[in-house]
């Protein structure tokens, strides 16, 4: 055997080895998707309309923050739309003032005066980029959070406008997953208005009283449900919360679940650099007075100052262990940017994911050994190199898949199917070239030699555009196609290795075993 030989025969032995080592086992190497292990498959919208109306909000506060840091008193403004807001109590000779605030605080917005009111409306442009920006960043929210929670190959893409499909194979607790998923997670800490508030009360009756009926506008009353052992609400109490917030849930740095002094569950939370000076300039400011945890608009504890708080603290308020996990997640992965709606849930059964595998592995075999069978009946020996390069065309597939971390789908399965019959076309190529360069009276070698070198151009053509297809529908499909665009790709740089490379070195080993071959089983 020549150099050359005995090197790519070490070669293709180094890969089919290294193939094999990645594949196995099977079983643990390659991870099925929701269609072939069960799970369920959700398809969530991003109610954009929420996160337009926060923006607007901010907006309108920062705004009415800074005409009464430039002395323009006596302004007063309130929300219009989700897109728009207005502002009454400012004379048209502060107008010069008021565009120089819209220009340095307000991109993307417009104004214009119309009597005593000046208005405020959101340009187009704004409002797609603030709805798409909403739907990116719910997508990653719910990708953290589904990371945290420890799904294996989750399938987290979005769909259209404002659409999110979420696959999570393996999942058998669905209920847990999607309360994980749709929990806002707003959290922000706000001082009790003490005295004038009371503690908490039993109605919402009672404070008003405590206001003689009428709620200061930097006052809001706020509920906290008192629950028994089992988590059950028994109970509600009532609290007067000043509006600004001392810091909010995007001033945390992390959260991780803990143990209260009488071994409680709790949330320990550790805030950034600049959370927590502003923590500790507010808690030094009102010792003695008490501080709400607000949690989706609901009171869950409202704990007294005793000290200055710096960068860490704890929430606690009657949570269960899993609530508290579920939390910690949650507050680590951010706050959504608006609301979620379910608009379709289907669980698959892993029954029903064990019938796909099976009857998928059939269909492999079946397509299989008619393609052995068609290559033996047609080419008959050379036929053998064929199914030999086909065997470890399967077998690099496999390897592939496991090295990329890739999941295998039933459209991946179909992928491979299809490949199994595409690995050999090159073969059928190169072997008619070789048939016909022996009927023009060619010697072997020659025929060979030529067969392979005047294909090549026809087997890369096919491959390659083939390939282009599949680049395609992995870019703009989504799971269960991209499943398929992924397995058939492995598959086409599998069948050209197979084919050119180890078919290639194949019939150069058996040719140069003879001095001189006189014919050619083909």
């Amino acid at each position: 055997m020549s150099r050359d030989l005995l090197w790519r025969g070490l070669l293709i032995a180094g890969v089919v080895v290294g193939a094999i080592f990645l594949a196995h086992p099977i079983r643990e190497k390659i991870n099925l998707g929701l269609d072939l292990r069960g799970g369920i498959h959700l398809v969530l919208r991003v109610e954009t309309a929420d996160a337009l109306r926060s923006e607007t909000n901010k907006y309108l506060v920062r705004v009415l923050q800074e005409a009464e840091d430039r002395d323009l008193e006596g302004a007063t403004g309130n929300a219009t739309s989700d897109r728009g807001f207005e502002l009454t109590g400012i004379a048209a000779t502060a107008d010069s003032t008021i565009r120089d605030i819209a220009t340095e605080f307000l991109p993307g917005w417009v104004w214009s005066r119309r009597g005593e009111v000046l208005n405020f409306e959101m340009t187009s442009q704004n409002v797609a980029d603030i709805a798409n920006q909403s739907v990116r960043q719910a997508q990653e929210t719910i990708r953290n959070r589904v990371d945290a929670f420890g799904v294996a190959e989750p399938v987290i893409l979005r769909q259209g406008v404002d659409r999110i499909v979420v696959q999570l194979p393996g999942v058998d607790d669905p209920e847990r997953v999607k309360r994980l998923i749709k929990n806002t997670a707003f959290l922000d800490f706000r001082l009790v208005d003490f005295p004038r508030s009371g503690p908490g009360v039993g109605t919402r009756e009672e404070v008003l009283a405590n206001y003689g009926g009428a709620i200061p506008d930097n006052v809001e009353i706020s509920r906290m449900p008192i629950r028994d052992e089992q988590g059950e609400t028994v109970a509600e109490q009532f609290y007067g919360l000043e509006k600004r917030s001392v810091i909010t849930g995007r001033d945390l740095r992390t959260a991780r679940p803990g143990l209260g002094e009488f071994n409680q569950p709790i949330v320990n939370f550790f805030l950034t650099p600049e959370g927590g000076k502003a923590f500790a300039a507010a808690t030094g400011a009102n010792v003695g007075r008490s501080l709400a945890i607000v949690l989706d608009g609901q009171v869950r504890s409202a704990p007294r100052i005793n000290s200055r708080i710096a960068d860490q603290g704890l929430i606690e308020g009657d949570f269960t262990r899993q609530e508290v996990e579920d939390l910690s997640t949650v507050l680590r992965s951010g706050a959504l940017p608006a609301g979620i709606t379910y608009l379709e849930e289907r669980t698959v059964g892993p029954s029903l994911g064990q019938d796909s595998i099976d009857r998928g592995f059939k269909a492999g075999v079946l397509g299989l050994g008619l393609i052995i069978l068609a290559m033996l009946v047609v080419y008959r020996g050379a036929g053998i190199n064929a199914v030999v390069a086909l065997s470890l065309n399967i077998v690099l597939i496999f390897g592939a898949l496991s090295y990329f971390g890739a999941t295998l789908t039933l459209p991946g399965i179909a992928g491979i199917i299809l490949t199994i019959g595409m690995a050999v076309d090159a073969n059928v190529l190169i072997f008619e070239r070789i048939r016909e360069e022996l009927r023009h009276g060619r010697t072997v070698r020659s025929a060979v030699d030529a067969g392979f070198s005047k294909a090549l151009s026809s087997v890369l053509d096919a491959n390659i555009t083939t390939l282009i297809a599949a680049l395609f529908l992995f870019q703009f499909g989504t799971g269960p196609i991209r499943g398929f665009a992924v397995t058939l790709s492995i598959g086409i740089f599998a069948s050209l290795f197979s084919a050119i490379f180890v078919s290639r070195w194949l019939f150069d080993l058996m040719v140069s075993r003879r001095q001189r071959v006189a014919r050619l089983s083909i």
